[in-house]
C-alpha cells in the first residue's frame, strides 16, 4: 500500500481489508499446503492426492454401532463368568470399575448366548451373528480395545475424533483431507443413517476446524438424496448454470481480496451440489442390482430391509470412488432389556454387515476398501436391573476398559483375534489396542502417517491422534 492509497481510505474496514489483503493470502496458502495437502485451485480441495507412502486401501466404510454394542454377548466369550453368575464381585477387582450408573457391588451377569469356532480359523462369535460368522476368516476381531470415556457422547467423540472434548475434526473429515477423494461428483465423506436416537449425533461427522470440504453429507436413501438437491419448479439447468458462474465470480473476487478459505470451500460446495444434481439420484436407485444382490443383502424382509439398503449404498458410493462413508446405526444402548433387545439389532445389521464385505470381496473391492465394525465401547460383565419385579429387563452398563470390534478389507489380517481381556471381561489382559492405536493403524492402511497429518488452530498443531497412538503390527497383512 502507498502512501497516496493510505490517504485514501475513508473507513476503518477499508483499512482492514486493504492491509491484511496479503496477510490473507499468505494464510490461505499456509491453510491448503500443510503436509502438501493442497490443491492447485482452492475450488479443487477434495481432488485426490498420495499420502504419505504406499497405501494397502483407498476407501473406508465405517459400520458404527451407536450405543455400544455388548462384546460380552456377541464377540468375547467368558464361561468364568458362569461361576459367578448372580454373585457380586470381589471389593479388590470391584472397585477399579469405571461405571457410568450402576455400583461396584452389582451382581455378575453371565451370557446366555453360545458361541461357536467359525471359519478356518476358529473365531468364536455369537449364536446371535451367523451370517458374521461366515466372514470370520476375513475379519481381525479386536478384543481388548480400550478408552477414558464411558458415556456416550465422550465416547463417540473420542472413537470419531480422537478426543472426548467434542468440536475436532472427525475421522471422515481427517481421512479426505489427507487423500481428497477420487469422486468428482460425490462429495468424499458421505454418511448413511438408520434408527434414531440422540446418542449418533452429527458431531460424528463434522469436520471441526478443518475447512467445511471436509464435512461428511449426509444422503437419504428415498426422495432428495440430500435435502434441496432439487431445482425449483421452472428453474431449467441453463438458468442455475448462469447463476452458478455469477455467484462464482463473485466468490472468487472476494476470495482473492481477504484469502478467507471458507470462501474457497463455498466455491467447491456450490459446484459439486451442481455436479451432485445428475449423480446422486441414480446413486439411490437400485433397481438395476441383480436380485441376487439384494437378497444378500437382506432388501425382501422388513427387518433386514432399511440397514440391508444403507450397506448396499455404501458399496455402491465406494465403487464411485467415495473415500469415506459413515454407515451409522443407533439404539444398542441396553441397559434393560438386553435379550430382545440386542438380538433385535443383531437381526436387523447381522446379514447385511456379512453381505457388504462378501459383495466387496467379490467384486475385488474389499483389498482397496476398510471396513470397520464398531461402537464407541462395550458393556458390562455386571446386571444393570432397573425393574427387579422382571426378569426380563435385565441389561449391561457402559463399559470402556475391555471390548471388541472388527476390521476387514485393505491392509489388515483377516481371521485372527487381537488381545484378550482377562476371564471376567472386566480389564485388557493381552495386547491392549486403544482407540487412539486403532486410527493410528486404519490411517497407517490408507497410507497416511498418523505423526505427520497435522493441522494447524489456535496456534497449535493437532493431529487425529492427539499425543498418543501406535500402529498395531498384529493387525497388518
Amino acid at each position: 500500500m502507498n502512501a497516496r492509497d493510505f490517504f485514501t481510505i475513508q473507513t476503518r474496514r477499508d483499512f482492514l481489508d486493504r492491509s491484511l489483503y496479503g496477510l490473507g493470502l499468505g494464510v490461505l496458502a499456509h491453510l491448503f499446503g500443510i503436509e502438501g495437502r493442497a490443491a492447485t485451485d482452492p475450488a479443487e480441495a477434495m481432488a485426490p492426492r498420495a499420502g504419505h507412502f504406499a497405501p494397502k486401501a483407498k476407501n473406508v466404510i465405517f459400520l458404527f454401532q451407536a450405543g455400544a454394542p455388548s462384546q460380552i454377548d456377541l464377540y468375547d466369550p467368558k464361561p468364568k463368568l458362569h461361576e459367578w453368575n448372580g454373585k457380586p464381585l470381589p471389593e479388590s477387582l470391584a472397585k477399579e470399575l469405571q461405571l457410568a450408573f450402576i455400583q461396584p457391588t452389582a451382581k455378575v451377569l453371565a451370557s446366555r448366548r453360545k458361541f461357536h469356532p467359525a471359519g478356518q480359523s476358529g473365531l468364536e462369535i455369537s449364536e446371535w451373528l451367523p451370517h458374521i460368522a461366515t466372514i470370520a476368516d476375513d475379519i481381525c476381531l479386536v478384543r481388548s480395545m480400550h478408552g477414558e470415556s464411558v458415556n456416550h457422547h465422550p465416547g463417540q467423540s473420542l472413537l470419531m475424533s480422537g478426543s472426548p472434548i467434542p468440536g475436532r475434526p472427525t475421522l471422515g473429515s481427517w481421512v479426505t483431507y489427507g487423500l481428497g477423494s477420487e469422486s468428482r461428483d460425490l462429495p468424499g465423506f458421505v454418511v448413511l443413517k438408520t434408527g434414531s436416537s440422540t446418542q449418533g449425533s452429527t458431531g460424528n461427522w463434522t469436520n471441526g476446524f478443518l475447512p467445511s470440504n471436509y464435512q461428511g453429507v449426509l444422503l437419504r436413501n428415498q426422495g432428495d438424496p440430500i435435502l434441496h438437491l432439487s431445482n425449483p419448479r421452472g428453474v431449467t439447468p441453463s438458468m442455475q448454470r448462469q447463476d452458478l458462474d455469477m455467484i462464482r465470480e463473485l466468490n472468487q473476487e472476494q476470495l482473492e481480496r481477504t484469502g478467507d478459505a471458507e470462501i474457497a470451500s463455498r466455491i467447491g460446495a456450490y459446484e459439486l451440489a451442481f455436479r451432485m444434481q445428475a449423480e446422486a439420484p441414480g446413486l439411490i436407485d437400485i433397481s438395476d442390482e441383480p436380485e441376487s444382490v439384494r437378497e444378500m443383502y437382506g432388501l425382501n424382509a422388513e427387518e433386514t430391509r432399511a440397514y440391508g439398503t444403507t450397506c448396499l449404498l455404501a458399496r455402491r458410493l465406494v465403487e464411485r470412488g467415495v473415500r469415506f462413508v459413515l454407515n451409522q446405526h443407533a439404539q444398542w444402548d441396553h441397559h434393560s432389556n438386553l435379550d430382545k433387545g440386542l438380538s433385535q439389532k443383531c437381526r436387523t445389521t447381522d446379514q447385511p454387515a456379512a453381505a457388504l464385505v462378501k459383495d466387496l470381496k467379490q467384486r475385488g473391492l474389499l483389498d482397496e476398501t476398510l471396513v470397520i465394525w464398531a461402537g464407541e465401547f462395550g458393556r458390562t460383565a455386571l446386571a444393570e436391573w432397573r425393574n427387579p419385579s422382571d426378569p426380563a429387563s435385565i441389561g449391561r452398563d457402559h463399559h470402556a476398559d475391555g471390548f471388541s470390534l472388527w476390521v476387514a478389507g485393505g491392509g489388515i489380517k483377516g481371521g485372527q483375534a487381537v488381545g484378550k481381556t482377562d476371564e471376567l471381561g472386566l480389564t485388557v489382559a493381552e495386547d491392549p489396542v486403544h482407540v487412539h492405536d486403532l486410527q493410528a493403524t486404519l490411517l497407517h492402511c490408507l497410507g497416511l502417517d498418523h505423526e505427520r497429518l497435522t493441522y494447524r488452530s489456535a496456534g497449535r498443531d493437532f493431529r487425529l491422534t492427539d499425543v498418543g497412538g501406535t500402529v498395531v503390527s498384529k493387525m497388518l497383512a
